[in-house]
């Protein structure tokens, strides 16, 4: 195993820009700075999507269509399941993971994953619930979603969190064509709502419409990567990666409409949250305006072990190759506090393990990995 390295937190009074030119020079240190320690736990991966944890049972998988499983220090093992077709390409594959709030208990978990046609066109993306039998095997239990428009691999979202109970929100794209965002009768580019047996609820805002309309929660989305329940709270945030011109963090409100309408076509210098044509679409609670550093996954800090950060919202960049962390309060205003920067590349996912640690994955295409990230 490699030797920790450490890196400190890029401070907004320190760091103003997302990027600073090589020529640049180094910012002086300011004593309260935090160091963080980064170790590896897997290397050697391919373009690894997302991890959670069954119990302290570590799972990860690989966009071509792995999952693994780690239990401590042990090496990783291949668990098998039965998977459908995939459509690996671009943003396409197997991508968003969550296990069961009762997963410890139930070996319950659910996967995110584009399939293909037996042509090996693709064909849609689906949600599918599975069980572990042992660390090493998997059934599957039952599909919960499918239908959610796939295009040509490219914006899939397939972001996976429970909020509370047994909702599962899942977070898609817009599959890149232009009328799905607005239209109710496509599940892309939307806030999904099911409960975690597959039925619909019948709170969900849109429910008497019928047909695919009844899974909505939101809409108005381009493409949501990260989705992250705050501690302590039912809040629900969803982080979307934009065009060149604005990624955003926002507030998961019910019925709310976020503004995206690349129409006529595909016409991607429009607003992310275009509120000529939708006034009284939701403003995002963070935009990052241009230069854009491609957000993607999310997750809370919580813990003593993070000292002064503990319910700081942190997000893994993929073209800003660090972690974005932010200061959420209480009325849901959102600051931008600074970034830690590590040697990485493209960072996917981040979650917090059971440990109270910060783990991440690279996506890089080659020699990915899952690292771990505490203070000290």
């Amino acid at each position: 195993m490699a030797t920790p390295l450490s890196f400190r937190l890029a401070l907004p009074t320190l760091l103003l820009a997302l990027s600073v030119p090589a020529v640049a020079p180094v910012p002086v240190a300011v004593a309260d700075e935090p160091t963080y320690a980064v170790t590896p736990v897997v290397t050697g991966l391919a373009i690894p999507w997302d991890l959670t944890w069954v119990g302290d049972l570590m799972l990860f998988d690989e966009r071509a269509g792995r999952l693994w499983s780690k239990r401590g220090d042990a090496a990783p093992q291949a668990v098998e399941l039965p998977l459908p077709p995939l459509f690996v390409h671009s943003e396409g594959g197997l991508l968003g993971l969550v296990a069961d709030p009762d997963a410890a208990a139930n070996g319950y978990f659910y996967t995110c994953m584009s399939v293909a046609k037996s042509t090996g066109k693709a064909s849609d993306v689906q949600v599918w619930k599975w069980q572990l039998t042992s660390d090493t095997t998997a059934v599957k239990v039952k599909t919960l979603v499918r239908g959610i428009p796939i295009g040509h691999g490219r914006h899939n979202g397939c972001r996976l969190r429970f909020r509370s109970g047994d909702l599962l929100y899942i977070g898609t794209g817009d599959a890149a064509k232009g009328t799905n965002p607005q239209n109710l009768k496509s599940l892309g580019g939307k806030v999904l709502r099911v409960h975690s047996d597959g039925t619909i609820p019948r709170s969900n805002p849109y429910y008497r419409k019928g047909g695919n309309a009844r899974y909505v929660w939101n809409y108005g989305h381009r493409n949501i990567q990260g989705l992250a329940l705050q501690p302590g709270t039912t809040t629900l945030w969803s982080v979307e990666h934009g065009t060149n011109r604005d990624d955003e963090v926002n507030l998961v409100v019910k019925r709310g409409n976020y503004g995206w309408s690349p129409t006529p076509g595909y016409n991607e210098k429009r607003s992310m949250t275009d509120r000529k044509r939708y006034p009284k679409a939701i403003r995002a609670a963070w935009s990052s305006g241009y230069p854009t550093v491609a957000t993607s996954g999310a997750t809370f800090l919580s813990g003593p072990q993070w000292g002064a950060w503990d319910g700081v919202l942190a997000v893994g960049l993929l073209k800003g190759q660090g972690i974005l962390l932010f200061g959420v309060s209480a009325t849901h205003k959102v600051t931008e506090l600074g970034r830690i920067v590590t040697d990485h590349g493209r960072i996917r996912t981040v979650q917090q393990g059971p440990d109270g640690a910060l783990y991440f994955t690279t996506s890089n295409g080659s020699d990915d990995g899952v690292y771990r990230l505490v203070l000290g």
